[in-house]
């Protein structure tokens, strides 16, 4: 009988054991801890820009169209060469000479020479100086007054298509970075020279057109390239920075920082903050270069559910079961 009575009193200190591990286990992941990282306040630049999606565009795109209907008989040029004007691009013949060569050439090389001779083609020529992007003929097609032989570009820009809530904040000569999708590590510098006047509605969202000229037009330039862009609103050189996350406001809406104290524990300071850029911000006063800062930030892990070992009082239905059969059996 009293070795049934010390098994029992073994289970209820085990059970008593086990709860106890279990509601200090909940009160231990049941509260929130803080994390704490010491930054250190640094000098260096920061810009504040606007950012935009645009595409690469020639700055003016000419077609060149036949000035007669005929038949294209030489092209001289092809997609992205240079060409100046006044450069004869092709040769065509009108529609009388290349029916009158047709008929000498069935006679034979002589008589097709007379009248080349005398019958001389039109010459395509290019109305200004700069870069053919596009050749849309072959070399004996028919063409007529409406058909495109070339389009040339006298340089490529971008054109960022920039939100009307923004458009206020651009100006001209402002600095832009453009970044291609087919080259996102070969970001390009450029300048503002123009902002249209008409805006585009788009699902109700107005955005105006923003031309950017690079400031170096790199060889894999490409007319419709998508591109993006950042606008380079303001910039300053040689400001005390800190991490955004470093910074929180105070119930007067002041900003402030946590620092050291002299034993250690956090200090708030107020700080005066200026541009920000969404990962850093200029501190114009309170911190000073070399300062140390806190970043403090909550970290909660939740509550976890009670064990269902049927050592643990209050278990599962199947566990407090098990344990009133032993009872039974022990009263026995």
């Amino acid at each position: 009988m009293k070795r049934k009575w010390w098994i029992i009193l073994g289970v209820v200190l085990a059970a008593g054991g086990g709860a106890y591990y279990v509601f200090q286990g909940r009160a231990h992941h049941g509260r929130s801890q803080m994390s704490v990282q010491t930054v250190t306040a640094k000098l260096g630049s920061i810009q504040e820009t606007v950012d935009a999606t645009g595409e690469v565009l020639p700055l003016n795109r000419v077609e060149i169209k036949p000035p007669i209907a005929g038949r294209i008989e030489k092209l001289l040029v092809d997609e992205g060469n240079r060409v100046t004007a006044g450069q004869i691009l092709a040769w065509m013949s009108s529609t009388d000479r290349a029916s009158i060569l047709d008929a000498a050439r069935a006679k034979g090389p002589a008589e097709e020479q007379k009248w080349e001779d005398a019958y001389k083609p039109t010459p395509i020529i290019a109305p200004l100086s700069g870069v053919i992007i596009l050749r849309n003929v072959v070399v004996g097609q028919t063409v007529d007054a409406t058909v495109v032989i070339y389009a040339m570009s006298d340089k490529l820009i971008v054109k960022a298509d920039v939100d009307e809530t923004d458009i206020g904040r651009i100006r001209m000569g402002m600095g832009a970075i453009v970044t291609l999708d087919s080259y996102p590590d070969k970001p390009i510098n450029g300048t503002v020279f123009q902002v249209l006047y008409e805006g585009v509605n788009t699902s109700n969202v107005i955005t105006y057109g923003v031309k950017i000229e690079p400031k170096n037009v790199p060889p894999f330039f490409r007319s419709q390239m998508t591109a993006n862009i950042s606008l380079i609103a303001n910039k300053k050189e040689n400001v005390v920075l800190l991490p955004e996350a470093a910074i929180q406001p105070t119930s007067s809406g002041d900003r402030q920082v946590m620092v050291p104290g002299p034993d250690k524990k956090p200090v708030a300071r107020i700080v005066q903050v200026g541009l920000e850029n969404g990962d850093q911000a200029e501190i114009t006063s309170g911190i000073q270069d070399g300062d140390e800062v806190l970043v403090m930030r909550k970290r909660y892990t939740p509550q976890q559910a009670a064990s269902n070992s049927p050592l643990v009082m209050g278990g599962s239905k199947q566990s407090g079961q098990g344990g009133g059969g032993g009872r039974r059996g022990g009263a026995n």
